[in-house]
């Protein structure tokens, strides 16, 4: 396949976005249920290596028990476990929910900051969160590199780092800031549903006429793509 110019790979991408635009809209859609920014940076911790649906089982009656960071920052460790123990490596997830908490209460006034610096300096925040918060919160424009965003715009080319914090200023150069917290949704929803991890349905796929990948294997993307159907 003959190297893409600079020109043809933005005009590729734009192309990109107005499909997805067109299947999925444009209004910010956040996958964990939350009131406020402290829900969410909670539900964001919660969800790693769990799914979201569980996280929002586990989180209904969550916030009910714990209803703000105060409430957190004085759980029982032991108990707190308890209570998240479903969503998996719930030692490490209360832990840093209660110093997360307790840092939040007393250097931030029970507010959950919105500067990237302030964000990753609490207890189990990375740029992922961080960013989740800053892009679904408090509109910054963020990009949120998990794995169905790191899957998925490899297979369309845009990158081929494993390193999420290299993929993310990646991405940041080539997509438009008004777009790029929507890259993270859209992605999501694409990875759930139709570009599935392993058994990819290129067949079904708005963008197979876009993507690189579409129908071939690729070993340096670790995803069979064989995408004919599951």
């Amino acid at each position: 396949m003959p190297k893409e110019s600079k020109k043809a790979k933005s005009e590729r991408i734009g192309k990109i976005l107005d499909v997805l635009d067109k299947e999925y809209g444009t209004d910010l859609r956040c996958a964990l249920e939350h009131e406020d920014a402290w829900q969410l940076l909670v539900a964001t911790i919660l969800s790693a290596q769990c799914t979201d649906a569980r996280v929002n089982i586990v989180t209904k009656d969550l916030f009910k028990k714990y209803p703000d960071p105060e409430a957190f920052a004085a759980a029982d460790l032991k108990e707190l476990e308890q209570d998240i123990h479903s969503t998996g490596f719930y030692h490490n997830k209360a832990k840093n929910i209660i110093a997360c908490a307790r840092q939040i209460v007393e250097d931030h006034g029970g507010n959950v900051p919105s500067g990237l610096e302030e964000l990753t300096a609490l207890a189990g925040v990375g740029r992922k969160t961080a960013n989740v918060i800053r892009g679904n919160i408090y509109n910054e424009p963020s990009i949120v590199v998990d794995t169905h965003v790191k899957r998925i715009s490899r297979l369309l080319g845009l990158t081929d780092t494993d390193d999420p914090v290299k993929a993310e200023f990646e991405l940041m150069d080539m997509l438009p800031k008004d777009h790029w917290i929507l890259w993270n949704v859209d992605l999501i929803t694409l990875g759930r549903t139709i570009c599935i991890a392993n058994r990819p349905k290129c067949g079904e796929c708005f963008l197979n006429g876009l993507c690189p990948s579409a129908g071939r294997t690729g070993k340096k993307t670790g995803t069979k793509n064989k995408r004919t159907g599951n």
